[in-house]
């Protein structure tokens, strides 16, 4: 799910890629989309975005001489789960382009698009920011910092911090793999109390002898969670690119991963929270972990996966093979019958060798031990070589 500093690489992209180009005509939805629509035309405009923690305002201002005379648009986009900007060729358009704006320009004509597989992503017409989200952790880090140590009573706190950095009230472009790699970083346990882990922020001082070099020296060798949930951000955004998943282009995943030291990296555990989110961790998870949960460990790379590896409850181990053609395929392939480990016992050599499972095979098996055990018994009979004669 795109977080902070992915709205704000888009914010980036859709800024650098409408710089000098001239929009015109209607603003275009597709049918399927439930968003509002939006009554915007203009024989010419231009585009201009900006981020503020997970949402995104894009702003449609009329040029000069622009028909109709109209107020400029802003439009607030929030992208739920896959929501993402591209700019397209107008005859080519992406799959689940659900919002376009074209351009005045015929060689080629392009269109902006909102893309969104998933069809989570939202907008809303008016420009104005949800009111219940917080300060940016980005963009406005000094009033971040004082709204969640302000209201540190709020029952928000009441929760694992790892939940709390969720709440979009305080933690404006926190996400899934952010509060993995700020707690990692603290070695903070992801289910302590929020409110036991934040209090101590509240009576830290500096020494006011310092220079301000060496305050803020410190601060950045040793940053507090609230100073790293504004820096860790910031590191992502300085990796470049338009974002984090592969579907965005195999170079800037790359990057992304190799950045990444917790979440969804082999050798770390993973518990849900008490809200059903996937928090990867290392070490103790904390006092308020859900009861009962058992938390995974991803396995190493350099290790070899082996068949029921990540499930809670293996099945019990088969004890006969299976009649599939594909199950016997998957069966480990059989030597023969182990030999006994005491000494002086030997191996029976009437004893059938266990080379296949199956009736057939154990028929062929049982009808060549048959034969070898007849002609034992034929060879062991009297005859008349040996001078014993019947009577007439």
């Amino acid at each position: 799910m795109p977080e902070g500093p992915e709205l704000h690489l888009a914010s980036r992209f859709v800024n650098q890629a409408c710089r000098g180009l001239v929009f015109c005509g209607a603003v275009e939805k597709s049918p399927v989309s439930r968003n509002p629509e939006v009554p915007f035309e203009s024989s010419a405009y231009c585009i201009s975005s900006m981020a503020r923690g997970k949402e995104l305002r894009l702003t449609l201002s009329p040029l000069p001489g622009a028909l109709p005379v109209r107020e400029p648009l802003a439009l607030v986009f929030r992208f739920g789960m896959t929501g993402s900007f591209q700019l397209a060729p107008a005859e080519a358009l992406p799959p689940h382009a659900h919002l376009r704006f074209y351009t005045a320009s015929a060689a080629p004509r392009l269109a902006l698009c909102f893309v969104d597989i998933r069809r989570f992503g939202r907008w809303d017409l008016g420009g104005e920011w949800q009111p219940d989200r917080g300060p940016c952790v980005l963009l406005e880090y000094e009033q971040f910092r004082e709204n969640v140590l302000r209201n540190l009573a709020d029952k928000a706190f009441n929760r694992p911090i790892c939940e709390a950095l969720l709440n979009q009230r305080f933690f404006n472009g926190i996400g899934n793999y952010l509060r993995a790699e700020i707690l990692f970083r603290l070695r903070i346990p992801p289910f302590e109390k929020a409110r036991t882990v934040l209090e101590a922020l509240q009576h830290q001082r500096l020494n006011p002898e310092l220079t301000l070099s060496q305050k803020i020296r410190i601060k950045l060798q040793n940053p507090d969670l609230l100073e790293l949930c504004h820096l860790v951000p910031k590191e992502v955004v300085q990796l470049g690119g338009k974002g984090y998943g592969p579907e965005q282009g195999e170079e800037d995943f790359a990057a992304f991963r190799a950045w990444l030291q917790c979440y969804n990296v082999p050798g770390m555990s993973s518990l849900r929270d008490h809200n059903g989110r996937t928090i990867w961790f290392q070490g103790d998870p904390g006092p308020l972990a859900p009861k009962g949960s058992k938390f995974r460990k991803k396995k190493s790379q350099e290790t070899l996966p082996g068949p029921m590896d990540g499930m809670e409850c293996p099945p019990p181990l088969i004890k006969g093979p299976s009649k599939t053609p594909g199950a016997q395929r998957d069966l480990p392939e059989m030597t023969t019958a182990p030999q006994p480990d005491r000494p002086g016992l030997q191996h029976d050599p009437e004893a059938p060798i266990v080379l296949e499972k199956g009736r057939r095979r154990r028929r062929r098996q049982q009808a060549t031990t048959g034969r070898r055990r007849a002609r034992k018994r034929k060879a062991d009979s009297p005859s008349e070589e040996s001078g014993v004669t019947t009577a007439s």
